[in-house]
């Protein structure tokens, strides 16, 4: 089997939904091929976030009664299945109706195309990679004059970030690492109990969003939720910054404007 061959199945082969036979092959393929398996992992990684962040809530009422009286009887052995199981089925078709509401839409970017949706996704995955790693930062700093320089080498690019941190957003540190394959020089900010990641790398050739700008600072950003993640794409020059966080919008949309350097 190809990456081609393999890609959609990840999800199935993580839920244990292929067949015996297909599973076997998909396996041999992510124990061959680092990219599928790299994808394999970010799957899992993504499901247990989801499964704590995401809010769950009770069906309303006028859903399960919608659902009980769409319910097909036709015939006369649905009328008695019916009689027999419905009263139990419905609460439970609610329940899985009620979290198919809850969901946040990850992908919804309006004009700015599915390209666009990619570079959010992939911001909000490398995000998770950073709260669930071990050991998240190369460098540990309070101070941005001590972490710029240590680019130096690291990447092939200078990041050029306005900001230095201040006490109501901390700069913890920075690290190297990677957005959609192309290498990129992370910031790790702090707002209280919660982790802000900024992701700064070389712009050109990346599916920007074409509508839908607001102005951040003094960038022209686009602003977007996945996952239950606010994030912030914008340019300046030659590289592209991608903040992401779950703090409030209006906070991080407060750290947005200073990294741009508007405030």
């Amino acid at each position: 089997m190809t990456c081609h061959d393999v890609r959609p199945l990840l999800l199935a082969f993580q839920r244990g939904q292929l067949a015996t036979e297909q599973r076997a092959a998909v396996e041999a393929h992510i124990q061959g091929c680092a990219g599928c398996g790299h994808e394999v992992a970010a799957e899992q990684l993504l499901t247990e976030a989801l499964e704590h962040r995401l809010p769950q809530h009770a069906a309303p009422i006028a859903l399960k009664r919608r659902l009980a009286a769409g319910w097909p009887v036709e015939t006369s052995r649905a009328s008695s299945w019916w009689r027999r199981w419905g009263r139990s089925v419905v609460p439970a078709l609610a329940v899985a109706a009620g979290l198919l509401v809850a969901l946040p839409v990850s992908y919804q970017w309006g004009a700015g195309g599915p390209g666009a949706s990619g570079m959010v996704s992939e911001a909000v995955t490398d995000h998770l990679r950073i709260l669930t790693s071990q050991h998240p930062l190369d460098i540990e700093s309070g101070g941005m004059h001590q972490v710029k320089p240590w680019f130096q080498g690291r990447v092939d690019f200078a990041p050029v970030v306005h900001f230095l941190g201040d006490a109501e957003f901390p700069l913890r540190g920075a690290a190297v690492g990677y957005y959609l394959e192309r290498k990129a020089a992370v910031f790790v900010f702090n707002r209280r109990l919660h982790g802000i990641s900024l992701f700064v790398f070389r712009a050109a050739g990346l599916p920007w969003p074409t509508t839908g700008h607001q102005s951040v600072g003094g960038a022209r950003a686009t602003i977007t939720t996945s996952r239950g993640f606010n994030v912030i794409l914008w340019q300046e020059g030659e590289l592209g910054y991608a903040l992401v966080s779950d703090v409030d919008l209006s906070e991080l949309s407060q750290l947005a404007a200073k990294l741009a350097g508007g405030a």
